[in-house]
């Protein structure tokens, strides 16, 4: 009951940033705050815990630093000849569990400098990058490292989710 509410008051508070507080929206934002909260409680899965709002603050810095990043990086390689362009396909195995954790990885690893991923399969994400000699895996392991953060998954030494 404690996380439907939590869920409800979440939805409920992005219903408001989003219409400015306009007191009207409500009346539309009503209906949306609860099926929002119905199809979180029944498609999000209960054995992933909930989230951490420092880890998630911690992302967001993150994101907003590595997202500033990589423009910079495929805007120096667009406007640079001379700068590498070794563009491969990597196959990455996902250290999370499939669910929110996993999908977030995905959708985000495309904003870390030259990278998308461009296919999922169980637990291998295949990544497009544009240059094989970059450190990209390491990357990727430090954006995985603060989404299991967020989502309270711990990942054991080997580096996979118990």
């Amino acid at each position: 009951m404690t996380s439907t509410l939590v869920h409800a008051a979440l939805f409920a508070a992005l219903w408001w940033a989003l219409t400015g507080g306009a007191a009207g929206s409500w009346v539309v934002g009503l209906p949306v705050v609860v099926a929002a909260t119905a199809a979180s409680r029944r498609l999000w899965p209960r054995d992933t815990g909930w989230w951490s709002p420092l880890a998630l603050v911690r992302f967001v810095v993150f994101f907003l630093r590595e997202s500033v990043r990589g423009g910079v990086d495929v805007a120096r390689r667009a406007f640079d000849p001379a700068l590498p362009l070794q563009p491969a396909l990597l196959e990455l195995r996902s250290r999370l569990p499939p669910g929110p954790a996993e999908v977030l990885l995905v959708d985000v690893m495309s904003l870390l400098p030259g990278t998308l991923s461009v296919d999922v399969s169980g637990q291998t994400i295949r990544v497009h990058v544009l240059d094989e000699q970059a450190p990209v895996e390491a990357e990727l392991r430090v954006l995985e490292g603060y989404i299991a953060a967020i989502f309270r998954i711990p990942l054991d030494k080997e580096g996979s989710a118990p």
